[in-house]
């Protein structure tokens, strides 16, 4: 196959990439406008594979992206490009209104006019996945109530909201135009290559530098927790056998308490980098109670068990052996982290999703 994949070089994208590169003979096109997210150390591994190409686009330029279908001549479409910080949503949401919602509406009209030119089995071959979140659902307060593929929308921040209207795009071009479209709903990622100013790589490193780690409130808010290389595996499930209109949550089974995650980071340093910076006697002493967010959701929790039935996907990690190959994948790439924290001269406030 030969895929696009919008926002390749992010988080989620690039493990998306380097799973199709590493685990299958497919081709890789990567379009991304390399905002603050967007890192192309994030695909060294890949970069010089002959199934790997780049394009540096923002999906919000119809006419670029009508070359670029022209050009690489898609088998299917994995769209994650997104802004995808809650906090940042907050502080300016016009970002997440013109990338989430016209940036889809954009692309979505370049993927339909290339497919209705596709002859008939092309057409019919034809893939558009749209990778979106948990956080449209709003939140949980029942400790044992879960999202399903159909609990009714109702997102709370300026992304989240986002996030929804794309996904509300997505269906009705399935459902006005035939455009062949999968969805699916993910809960919280981590694991390597994370952008540092989100919870568990600010937490890491921060602690490594000796600096508070911030936790919202009372730190109780909880969410399941997802690694990286579980998502991408299932996201590629889904685009090669999911089938065509459906949506599939995709979750971790490790539901944690904020304050409970970072705990856990502490320890995981204790063992693994025992020199502290000077004055530390504890990680956990680090930890800082800072003022809420507005409209703060308290839970996300995420019932997988569609995918688990109908494709055959379960999480290989656990929280445990997932954060514990996290925080020794950041205690063993400083150089990354540094060309991620020279490019961005600020961090934002802690991020608790996604």
């Amino acid at each position: 196959m030969k895929i696009i994949v919008t926002g390749g070089a992010g988080f989620i994208g690039s493990a998306v990439v380097r799973h199709i590169i590493e685990n299958t003979n497919d081709t890789v096109l990567v379009v991304d406008s390399l905002t603050y997210a967007g890192n192309p150390d994030s695909l060294a591994s890949v970069n010089e594979n002959p199934r790997y190409h780049f394009a540096q686009a923002d999906i919000c330029d119809a006419k670029k992206m009508a070359e670029l279908f022209d050009h690489f001549q898609p088998d299917a479409v994995m769209h994650l490009a997104a802004e995808s910080h809650v906090d940042r949503s907050i502080d300016g949401p016009g970002a997440f209104i013109q990338t989430n919602i016209n940036g889809t509406f954009t692309l979505l009209e370049a993927a339909r006019r290339y497919w209705q030119a596709l002859d008939a089995e092309r057409r019919e071959a034809f893939r558009f996945h749209h990778i979106s979140t948990d956080e449209v659902y709003g939140d949980l307060h029942g400790v044992d109530d879960l999202f399903t593929e159909t609990t009714p929308y109702a997102p709370s921040s300026p992304y989240s909201a986002s996030k929804a209207a794309s996904d509300h795009l997505v269906r009705a071009w399935q459902r006005t135009y035939g455009l062949p479209v999968l969805v699916t709903n993910c809960s919280n990622n981590y694991g390597p290559y994370h952008f540092p100013e989100k919870l568990i790589p600010l937490m890491i490193l921060n602690a490594l530098a000796g600096k508070p780690l911030p936790v919202y409130g009372n730190g109780q808010q909880i969410r399941d927790w997802l690694f990286v290389e579980d998502h991408a595996r299932a996201l590629y499930l889904v685009v090669t056998t999911g089938v065509v209109g459906e949506t599939y949550n995709i979750g971790g089974h490790n539901e944690r308490k904020n304050i409970d995650v970072v705990k856990t980071i502490c320890a995981l340093l204790e063992e693994l980098a025992p020199e502290k910076p000077q004055g530390v006697v504890n990680y956990s002493d680090l930890i800082t109670s800072v003022t809420d967010r507005p409209g703060h959701d308290y839970r996300y929790a995420i019932d997988a068990g569609k995918i688990d039935r109908e494709l055959g996907w379960k999480p290989a990690e656990t929280f445990e052996s997932g954060i514990r190959k996290t925080v020794e994948w950041y205690l063993t790439n400083n150089d990354w982290i540094k060309n991620v924290q020279n490019k961005t001269a600020h961090h934002s406030r802690p991020g608790l999703s996604h």
